[in-house]
This record gives C-alpha cells, structure tokens and sequence, in this order.
C-alpha cells in the first residue's frame, strides 16, 4: 500500500492561497459529503419508520452506539489530521509520513474493540431499554451486532478520508463517503421491503445496507491512496511503529474521542430518562438527531476543511492565515445554523411526517423541536472554536467545553427539568447547556490568543 509522495510540496496551497477561496475549496467537498452521509441516515431511518414504530424505535436504541463508533474512528482522525497538518506546516516530511501510517494502524485497532463490543455487550446494553422476547429488543440486538461486527470497513474509511485531507486533499474523501451513501441509499428499500427478488429484511436489512455502503467507501479510499500521489507517503510493509507518534496523535485525538463520545453517552443516559415517561420521546429524540445532521453536517464540513488550513498556519506561525481562517468559518457557521433554526421553527410537524409521525409523536416532537433548536447559533460558536483548539494541538480545551455542554449541562438540566415540567419541559436544557458552553469557549478563545496566537 506504499504509495508515491509528490515532488510538489514547497508552494503548499493551504500557505499561499486567499483564505476565503482556499477555504470554500477545503470546505465544499466535506461539507457535501456530510450532507449525503446526513441524508442517507435520514432515508434510512424513514424507510425503518414505514415498517413500525417500535422498528424506528429499535434503531433509536442503537444510534448511541453507532455515534460511539464514529465518534472513536473520528475522533482518531481528528487527531491524525492534526499531527500531518502540522507536521506538513513545520517542513517535518518524515514525521508526517510517520503520522499517516501509524493511523492505519489506529484505525485496525478501533476496529478489534467493537469487534468486542458487539460480541459480548449486546444483550446487556439493549435489555437495559426493552423488555426481552419484545419485537424492539430482538430487532435492536440484530441492528447492533451487525452494525459493530461490520464496523471494520467505516473504521479504515475514516481514517485515509483524514490522512488525505490533512494534506490539502478535500475531494477524494468526498468521493469515499458519496460512495458509500449512494450504495446505502439504493440498497436501504431493497433490503428493508424486499425489493428486486431479495427477502423482506426489515430492521436487518438497514443494518446490511449501512455496512455494505461502508465497504463500498473503505474500497474506493484504499484505491485512491494506493494509486495516487499525495503530500504522505504511507506505508505498510516494514513499517515499525513509533508509540511517540500515537501518544501525539492522541493529545489531540483522545480528547476528541472522549468529546464526541461525551454525545454518545448523553444520548444513551437522556434516554433512560424519557423512557420512564414514554417511549415515543425516546423516538422522537431520534428524529431529532437524525434531522439535525443536516444543519449540524455541513458546519462539521466546514469543520473538516478548516482544520487543516489552521494546523498548516499555525505550524508555519502565521497569525494573520491562522485568525483569518477562524474568523470567515465562524461566519460560515453562523449563517447555516441561522438557516437552520429558521427550519426548524416553521416546519416542525412538516419534518416529523417524513417518518410517519403519529399524533403522539407529533404531540411530543413539535415543541422538541423548536426548543432544541434554539441551540444550533450558540453551537456555531462552539464548532469552529474547538477547531482552533485541536488544529493548534489543544484538544482539552475542545474536552472540557464537550464535558460542560453535555455532561454537567444537558444531562443534570433534564434530569432537573423533567420533573418540573415533564418532557417538554426537558427539551430547554439543550440550548441552556449549550449557552453554558459558548461562555467558556469564549473565555478559553481569548485566553489562547493572548498566551500563543498573538506572539506568532
């Protein structure tokens, strides 16, 4: 899998082009790769909604853990990205290589854990929210088992998406997620209805579908690296492994992994505290989170393509790229989320009927989503300042405001809230937390910028 480096690496775009057009030409291809990725699990979770409530439900139980797994595969590439970029930045090849081909490794390893986790953890994790012998449990334990026993192929994807766009390279990893979201599109009502001569399926053929459009992904990014020229070389074949390279990996990557598994965790821990109230709120918060990928997806787009150009001018020490870059993506940021909150305030029963919203879940959902979304401006904020804090090697401070917002916020708020007002009362504590948040990343901003930016 060693690859060719090219020669073409003094004149690197992310230190000489206008910031605002390097930018857009970072940003758009993740940004519309998200935005497919986002889609495809919204069409998967309408297609699992025509065949029950309880099945739509099922999956719901699951997304927690689906989020685990991405959140540790990202997570790792965020820190991988980070070292490269940075690495790149400094005029440090080797080190860089030494980065890319270490997080091949990483990648395999995250894999064998959830090998594991889908073995061993199944049963316990779904019989703490369904009753055994129920159609819910027995649909979510195939759900979960087939989506981490198949997490191989997503855990690889991720990971050369990052190595390539750490150098600069936006448009093959577009191509490896398009790939896998149009498979699991097409394959989603074959599977799920029994489509084309295939057997009805149901729950388990959303799972097959997911897993199958991630190997589609995994096979188009394992071709492109081997074939093409990029800024790293990687390398497979008598490559040692260097354990000083994973420990810099991970003092971005492992805050990063904890942060996004922080989400995880408050959505496995919020739902055991609406399912003492009703199952369709657990519901419900499904759709949520499968909605708001839409707004959320392409500002984690805008995300992917600043990070790099960040990580490059900070290594190279200039201030100007650097805060230029941050100022344009909070801009950015700004308006997708205005356009968003916008959404979600005027359609709320129109984006609930796309998964056969009963009047219950309609009852319950409406307010949900007006009220949940009134995070989604103070969470703009929130985003491209964790990405100043891991593109400039501070990942804790992303950890820390991750741990307020969702932790110490939104979980003791609704525990709070839900016993004062009940479930709709419950749905404030999302952008009460995340006004929480927006107050220490401000503080934590300024406090970066004095201490490091400014000497730059």
């Amino acid at each position: 899998m060693e690859k060719k480096t090219t020669e073409i690496k003094i004149e690197n775009k992310m230190g000489t082009m206008p910031v605002r057009q390097l930018l857009v030409n970072m940003a758009w291809p993740a940004i519309l790769s998200m935005t497919i990725n986002a889609l495809y699990n919204v069409v998967d979770s309408i297609f699992v909604a025509q065949v029950s409530e309880d099945a739509l439900t099922a999956v719901s139980i699951v997304n927690p853990i689906q989020m685990l797994i991405i959140a540790l595969s990202v997570g790792s590439g965020v820190g991988i990205n980070s070292l490269i970029s940075r690495r790149l930045g400094a005029g440090r090849q080797e080190e860089a290589d030494q980065a890319a081909s270490t997080g091949v490794r990483i990648g395999l390893m995250n894999y064998i854990f959830f090998f594991v986790v889908g073995l061993i953890l199944t049963v316990p994790f779904v019989s703490s929210y369904a009753q055994k012998g129920t159609y819910i449990y027995e649909a979510a334990c195939v759900y979960m088992r087939i989506i981490c026993i198949g997490s191989l192929f997503l855990n690889v994807q991720v990971v050369l998406e990052k190595i390539l766009q750490s150098t600069g390279n936006m448009i093959a990893p577009m191509i490896c997620s398009l790939t896998g979201a149009i498979v699991n599109i097409v394959l989603d009502p074959i599977l799920i209805f029994g489509l084309a001569g295939m057997p009805r399926l149901g729950v388990t053929g959303a799972a097959i579908a997911t897993v199958t459009g991630q190997l589609c992904g995994m096979c188009v990014g394992t071709f492109i690296v081997i074939n093409g020229e990029h800024l790293v070389s990687i390398k497979i074949k008598g490559f040692k492994l260097n354990w000083n390279t994973v420990v810099d990996i991970y003092r971005v990557g492992l805050p990063s992994i904890i942060m996004q598994s922080i989400g995880s965790l408050m959505l496995i821990l919020y739902n055991m505290i609406l399912v003492a109230y009703s199952t369709t709120a657990v519901a419900v918060l499904g759709i949520y989170f499968k909605i708001q990928s839409f707004v959320f997806m392409p500002v984690f787009g805008l995300n992917q393509g600043a990070m790099p150009i960040m990580g490059y001018n900070y290594g190279a020490r200039d201030k100007k790229r650097l805060m230029d870059t941050y100022k344009e993506g909070l801009r950015i940021a700004l308006i997708v989320m205005g356009l968003g909150t916008l959404i979600f305030q005027l359609f709320p029963s129109e984006l609930l009927k796309m998964f056969d919203a009963s009047a219950e879940m309609l009852r319950i959902g409406i307010p949900a989503l007006r009220i949940i979304s009134i995070c989604f401006l103070p969470a703009a904020f929130g985003i491209i300042s964790s990405t100043m804090f891991q593109a400039t090697g501070h990942g804790m401070l992303s950890l820390f405001a991750s741990l307020l917002r969702q932790l110490f916020g939104i979980l003791p708020l609704a525990y709070v809230l839900i016993r004062i007002g009940g479930v709709t009362l419950s749905w404030a504590s999302f952008p009460l937390a995340e006004i929480i948040g927006l107050t220490y990343s401000a503080i934590m901003m300024v406090h970066l910028y004095n201490k490091e930016i400014v000497n730059l």
